[in-house]
């Protein structure tokens, strides 16, 4: 998983917004539990009044856990890193969930014609942003990256459950889906305890999956506040969440400067360079891993471009964050959303 430097983070962006209703403490309080993992801080909220809760919340971070030491690339011994390795010597057997998740990454892929590509590792080590030290690439090895880079060489058997490779060097990496897919597999443990519970679960609050309503306030949703990239403390609107979940995405996070021009992380599979996209982009969606790897794939498309997959598909919607023609204040654009899913703050909606 990417590892974000000290300083400004996509998850200031997101925050769990206090409820202002005046109920009973004790039909409201949360148990909280956090752990570092992929990167970031993971926070897992339950019902305090549930049963168990504080076992259930250590429980869902140590599946954390387990699926960083699967997934990461910074580890040689983990399933993804050997897969890397060996993928292009003939067909790797892969763990069931990990294969069902690789199979979703590459509909994503023919679904948004290349703007999210999982293979894209190989680039990520090029320009730096995997192992550091962060680079301009050279020609010929950004040229080398870009041959290794496109789900195209991917062969999956979903029969025997196995991944090749059609070339050497093509390097799986799951950093724009992985964490939303470790929140899934924490809010399906959530979903199966037996005692019903709600929850709310997310990782450095830059992906959230929301599981019923917050407690004491049944059939409500979770309301996370969406703030302003350019002035940190200034609240752009809300999300309403129950029973979905969002991701966001924003190069500026990310990013270091040569000769004065910065280079963002999020990269273009289908060039092999950094975008030029919004200030941030906030997908909803109904799971955290579609959430995280579609809100890379917006910020590659913008709106315009995002508009056709967003109309194909229901339960998909965004919120896109850029300067306004006067390049100061933020300008938003809404797509697929209505005002039960987002409600923007004053003027902010332009």
């Amino acid at each position: 998983m990417k590892r974000p430097p000290p300083g400004v983070n996509r998850r200031d962006l997101l925050r769990l917004r206090r409820s202002p209703v005046e109920t009973s403490p004790a039909a409201t309080d949360l148990v909280r539990a956090q752990r570092p993992a992929m990167g970031s801080s993971f926070e897992v909220c339950i019902p305090a009044g549930i049963p168990g809760a504080v076992d259930l919340a250590c429980r869902a971070l140590d599946i954390i856990d387990d699926l960083e030491l699967q997934m990461t690339v910074y580890r040689d011994d983990s399933e993804v890193s050997r897969l890397n390795a060996r993928g292009h010597l003939g067909p790797v057997a892969v763990e069931p969930a990990l294969f069902g998740l690789l199979e979703q990454a590459l509909t994503l892929s023919r679904e948004t014609g290349g703007a999210y590509d999982v293979t894209s590792g190989a680039l990520s080590e090029a320009w730096g942003f995997v192992r550091g030290p962060k680079r301009v690439p050279e020609p010929e090895v950004l040229a080398s990256a870009r041959e290794r880079t496109g789900w195209h060489h991917l062969r999956l058997d979903p029969e025997r459950r196995t991944v090749a490779f059609d070339r050497e060097g093509v390097r799986i990496n799951l950093g724009s889906i992985g964490k939303g897919y470790a929140i899934d597999r924490v809010a399906d443990l959530i979903r199966a305890y037996p005692w019903p519970t709600s929850g709310l679960v997310h990782g450095g609050r830059s992906s959230v999956s929301a599981i019923g309503s917050p407690p004491g306030r049944p059939g409500s949703r979770w309301e996370i506040t969406l703030y302003n990239p350019f002035q940190p403390e200034a609240p752009l609107g809300t999300f309403f969440l129950r029973n979905r979940a969002l991701g966001t995405s924003g190069a500026a996070f990310q990013s270091f400067v040569v000769e004065g021009r910065a280079y963002g992380h999020i990269l273009d599979p289908r060039t092999g360079e950094p975008a030029d996209g919004p200030a941030s982009v906030t997908v909803l969606a109904p799971t955290a891993a579609i959430a995280d790897a579609l809100s890379t794939a917006f910020y590659l498309l913008g709106p315009i471009g995002s508009a056709a997959y967003i109309e194909a598909h229901p339960g998909i919607g965004a919120v896109f964050v850029d300067r306004n023609s006067e390049g100061r204040s933020p300008k938003l654009s809404v797509l697929g959303l209505g005002e039960y899913d987002f409600l923007a703050e004053g003027n902010a909606l332009r």
